[in-house]
């Protein structure tokens, strides 16, 4: 600029662009702060303190001058104080809501959805809850991850693809969330994660990566940037061991992991020695650091042998590292990581379980191998370690609905005529139309939606036994436990992981008329053992949404069901394992009408279905619903909305 001028002033007229300015850099200005009646007043504050109330100290002062301090990340668990050979400090979260299943202060777009499903999905999800999950978030964009992944497979699986191909409706389902914003958890953090238990379970990786627990779709390691006193550095927050590597991970307390990279998983490669760059680095900064790493373990799926399950197991912390040669020949790095004591047991449980079916080890309080006497294909057991009850009262097992007379409808209805399993789209498959032309089931027997009425084939239909459209009709393929409990009477458990979609078991009785029923007091207020469907039952979303596939909205069927005839199921002289379900109003299961035919007379079931991913030894409950005198003399006094008998949780066994 031109002699005399002043450096903080702005040309007028126009401008020669030929000519160099000498601009002052931004540093040398002052800063410009937004007034905002409605927001809090700037603070000024020295960096370590001390500071005015309610105001949080922020990175890089998060910690004193005479080290860094991490115990603001108190987990619901147990709060760790790191080590003094923490070299710099590592940004984290507040301890708001790290690790514990809380709701936020903060009202959210998705906080009236529960676990156990919801009134109704949310548009998206907000930015602030993008970065901060809670409970509610977290299951929201699990359940609608799953849905939309079960409606990519029911796509998929009618499709004739060409051999070799692989179907990944998992992948697809978790970028078009990630694309459309749907995820909670983005911003990485150390330590646990808002709305996680440990003990969940995840049946995909993209699951771990829409809730921000683990990142990586792919890699075993997940970490983030940490700016330190004098560079940057990377920090190891969570990893997955599922036996890609050679880790030693039979301990339920300590893990052998091996580091990344060196192509030693990959037969198609020459294997190399791995080398301490990327995750392999970040995991030996964190030995030296001492932060906390997040820990998931990836085990087979005993109902599908061919899949596999992965469960959350806590907070580790990396005790040592080493190098060694592997099975290829080739040097790897190898990490021993040892989990935080005070933790509930994950993986501890899932081995205890593998010894109670292989026999190695006896049930603590079990009454009864298989009270179904081999009623059913897989054994149910019996147990009490609460009291010194043998079991509940004399039934009699079976594990199908009796009816005592014939339900016909109207118009009376047929199966279908395909000689070999029916296929999906068959227009000349009257079971498959009846279902509006989809199968209702996935290639490996998941419930893609909820709807009025499911048609299975049935005994009249000439398909084979191997017909996929026979899901109800298997039996029991989870292994279940009747147990008892401390305050609830008996309740069912499951030993295994079960997917959320999933088939559990029917409900078995007898079929009862109403009228009767009232007659005899079998639907009184104290009878346990009645299943009506014209009871109110809470409404909730389980199906996917089709604007997230561009679908229209017609596509999505209703998920209200419709019932020909008022079915009353009485268990109280006989019946199967769904007698001994409890209500909650938090279920993780829920019922669904089953049709099909035989000897030409057509006869409706009560399915249950898994309602979201259930961990191993978790009780097992669905909503019982509401009499209908209840609601409408509750209405009479003024309240338009049903009562809700209780808020019962359903816990891991272990928590």
């Amino acid at each position: 600029m031109e002699g005399g001028s002043d450096y903080n002033t702005v040309p007028q007229g126009p401008i020669d662009k030929t000519k160099v300015l000498e601009v002052k850099p931004f540093r040398s200005l002052y800063p410009v702060l937004p007034s905002s009646p409605e927001g809090p007043a700037f603070v000024c504050a020295p960096p370590y303190g001390p500071f005015p109330a309610g105001f949080s100290p922020f990175y890089p002062f998060i910690a004193p001058q005479n080290g860094p301090d991490l115990s603001q990340n108190n987990h619901s668990n147990q709060a760790h104080t790191p080590p003094a050979s923490f070299a710099a400090p590592i940004r984290v979260p507040n301890s708001q809501g790290s690790g514990s299943r809380q709701k936020k202060a903060k009202k959210s777009s998705v906080s009236d959805l529960v676990a156990s499903g919801s009134k109704d999905f949310a548009v998206g999800i907000s930015s602030y809850e993008r970065d901060e999950g809670n409970t509610q978030v977290v299951n929201s964009v699990l359940i609608r991850f799953d849905a939309l992944r079960r409606r990519l497979s029911q796509i998929e699986d009618a499709k004739e693809s060409p051999a070799g191909i692989i179907k990944r409706a998992d992948l697809k389902a978790g970028n078009i969330l990630l694309t459309k914003g749907v995820r909670t958890n983005m911003r990485k953090r150390v330590g646990a994660v808002p709305g996680v238990e440990i003990g969940d379970i995840f049946f995909f990786r993209m699951e771990l990566c829409v809730i921000g627990l683990h990142s990586q779709s792919m890699a075993g390691i997940d970490y983030m940037i940490s700016r330190g006193d004098l560079e940057e550095e990377p920090v190891a927050l969570s990893i997955v061991s599922s036996g890609g590597y050679d880790d030693d991970a039979e301990d339920s307390d300590i893990l052998v992991y091996t580091g990344q990279g060196g192509n030693a998983n990959k037969k198609d490669k020459q294997s190399s020695d791995q080398k301490l760059e990327r995750g392999n680095l970040a995991l030996e900064r964190s030995l030296r650091r001492g932060n906390e790493v997040r820990v998931i373990r990836g085990m087979k799926d005993a109902i599908s042998p061919n899949s596999k399950v992965y469960v959350y197991d806590g907070l580790y912390r990396i005790q040592e590292s080493w190098m060694e040669k592997g099975k290829s020949g080739c040097n790897m790095f190898k990490y021993k990581l040892v989990r935080m004591p005070g933790q509930p047991g994950a993986f501890s449980v899932w081995k205890l379980i593998q010894k109670w079916k292989d026999g190695l080890s006896s049930r603590v309080g079990l009454i009864l191998p298989d009270l179904t006497s081999g009623a059913e294909s897989t054994p149910v057991s019996l147990v009490n370690d609460v009291d010194d009850e043998k079991g509940p009262a004399y039934f009699t097992y079976f594990p199908r609905v009796k009816y005592t007379k014939s339900f016909r409808l109207t118009e009376p209805s047929f199966g279908c005529n395909c000689r070999s399993a029916c296929l999906p789209g068959n227009p000349n498959c009257s079971c498959m139309q009846k279902n509006g032309g989809d199968f209702p089931y996935t290639a490996n027997g998941i419930l893609v939606s909820r709807k009025p009425m499911i048609y299975e084939c049935g005994p009249s239909c000439p398909c084979t036994s191997s017909c996929k459209n026979r899901v109800s009709q298997t039996g029991l393929r989870v292994h279940l436990e009747v147990f008892k409990t401390k305050d609830k009477g008996w309740a069912l458990r499951t030993w295994d992981p079960i997917r959320a979609g999933t088939f559990i078991c029917e409900y078995a009785g007898e079929v009862v008329d109403k009228v009767k029923s009232r007659q005899d007091g079998e639907e009184g207020e104290n009878d346990d053992y009645v299943f009506d469907t014209t009871r109110v039952y809470d409404s909730f979303k389980w199906n996917y949404e089709p604007g997230l596939i561009d679908e229209d909205d017609c596509n999505n069927s209703t998920e209200e069901y419709d019932i020909p005839f008022p079915l009353i199921i009485s268990s109280k002289n006989g019946g199967n394992v769904a007698r001994f379900m409890n209500h909650s109003c938090s279920p993780n299961v829920f019922w669904q009408p089953v049709m099909f035919e035989q000897n030409n007379e057509t006869f409706v079931h009560i399915a249950f279905f898994a309602m979201r991913h259930i961990p191993p030894m978790t009780e097992l409950a669905y909503d019982y619903g509401i009499a209908r005198s209840d609601e409408d003399s509750h209405r009479k006094m003024g309240d338009s909305s049903p009562p809700q008998p209780c808020q019962v949780a359903i816990h891991p066994w272990w928590s």
